[in-house]
């Protein structure tokens, strides 16, 4: 994509009311959700087709995709800082800094690949011990599969960043879905074609992740390797990459101490963690186009626009969340029964779901809030609030909740809705103050030609 066919598009709404606002909001973010959906189902996919074959297959994928998970979300929102900085670019209409930027982009992607691909095979050679028997030698074979191929997982990432930070979100929305054809193909041919098993699944999956990347691979923009340039994405990337880290590892405690409340809590809590993780998707997508626009405010010296794109995010974010929350009211009980057939535990699953009514709903602020915070490079406060409270809140108060009141799972919930509450009332009051960016939007200079 060339900065000069995006940015009289990307600027065009900063001059224009509400309406032209939110019609950019919506422009920009429901490629993003389909692409967030696409890739959600490319792990069900996985799931469904080895489950299958047999019961330690499925749980061995389980397993590895988790584990993979934990290593290369550090990954996922490092590449995060190259986006800010090519969206800030584009505001200002600086079509070289852009490129410097999505190239510095991908050279941290390569240099991390390397640290991810090592610490996944590390990790996978613990699995056996933590799951006795053949599900954990399944999922020692699928992480390790996985990790050879984080290459190309994590230069996708630093792609589709960088088409998101020029405003293009139908590229990386066209990649995810061919991605998802060619890991379904490919899941049939090497499951059930060539027998391959797990470690079938896990190179489709893989090779589907290279099909993606060279989907969106540059054919112009490009830019020599610059030092300064990388330092800059890493500097804004890393607080995010921290966070994701560290709030994977608090949703890990959170699992285990339902875990010691009894596999019925356990239970309803994968469950409605599987139906929120899809409804939270379209959020998530909102934030990530309000992140884009305030970026191409700030660069181009309109924040007086960042509000309104707040405002008008905020609304949209609502309004999904009162749909989806008739969704959950009306078939709380039959998505429930999807998952099992068990009475009792689709009773407790449809609580939760009830529960994770207001969590969305408070949750729906929260992501807009910080998807601004992030836009205009203000990105170590949103990393520590987030942080803090994702340790502070919900550790303590599921035990508070779930085990000195014995509210069981429904305490857990009730933990993650006090922590999204204190999470969406410091980023709002953050972004009303003004955030405060944590480099300065001014071009970058090329340290090695």
């Amino acid at each position: 994509m060339s900065i000069e066919e995006d940015r009289p598009h990307a600027n065009a709404w900063m001059s224009a009311g509400p309406k032209e606002v939110r019609g950019e909001l919506v422009r920009l973010s429901w490629p993003i959700a389909v692409s967030t959906l696409s890739y959600a189902v490319m792990s069900l996919v996985d799931t469904l087709f080895v489950g299958r074959i047999g019961t330690s297959e499925l749980a061995g994928v389980a397993l590895g995709t988790t584990a993979f998970f934990t290593v290369v979300c550090f990954g996922m929102g490092l590449t995060k800082g190259a986006k800010v900085l090519v969206a800030q670019a584009v505001g200002r209409g600086d079509a070289e800094d852009a490129a410097r930027f999505a190239v510095a982009g991908l050279w941290i992607a390569g240099g991390l690949a390397v640290f991810t691909t090592l610490a996944g095979l590390a990790i996978a050679e613990i699995l056996p011990s933590i799951s006795a028997g053949p599900s954990g030698l399944e999922a020692r074979a699928y992480t390790r599969i996985r990790a050879v191929g984080s290459l190309p997982l994590l230069v996708y990432f630093a792609l589709r960043e960088a088409r998101y930070g020029y405003g293009d979100s139908q590229g990386p929305m066209r990649a995810v879905l061919f991605g998802n054809a060619l890991n379904i193909g490919l899941d049939a041919l090497f499951l059930f074609g060539f027998g391959w098993g797990v470690p079938g699944a896990a190179w489709a999956t893989a090779i589907a992740a290279c099909g993606q990347a060279i989907w969106l691979w540059p054919s112009r923009d490009r830019a020599p390797f610059d030092l300064e340039a990388i330092r800059k994405a890493w500097r804004i990337g890393f607080p995010t990459a921290l966070q994701f880290l560290l709030e994977v590892g608090s949703f890990a405690l959170l699992a285990a101490l339902l875990a010691g409340l009894g596999e019925q809590a356990l239970g309803a809590h994968q469950i409605a963690l599987q139906v929120v993780h899809f409804g939270f998707l379209p959020l998530v997508a909102i934030g990530e186009a309000a992140s884009v626009m305030a970026g191409h405010a700030h660069g181009a010296g309109r924040t007086a626009q960042i509000h309104p794109v707040a405002r008008e995010a905020a609304k949209l974010g609502y309004a999904y969340g009162v749909f989806f929350s008739i969704v959950v009211v009306l078939f709380a009980r039959p998505m429930a029964a999807a998952f099992t057939p068990d009475a009792s535990l689709q009773e407790a699953a449809a609580t939760l779901l009830y529960l994770s009514i207001v969590f969305q709903l408070v949750d729906a602020a929260n992501i807009v809030a910080r998807g601004i915070l992030r836009g205009v490079g203000d990105v170590t406060y949103p990393a520590v609030v987030a942080i803090g409270v994702a340790w502070l809140f919900t550790p303590p108060l599921t035990w508070l909740f779930g085990y000195a009141m014995e509210l069981g799972a429904t305490g857990g919930w009730m933990a993650l809705i006090v922590e999204c509450t204190f999470s969406a009332a410091l980023m709002w009051r953050r972004m009303v103050r003004g955030p405060r960016p944590d480099l300065a939007a001014e071009p970058s200079r090329p340290s090695v030609a």
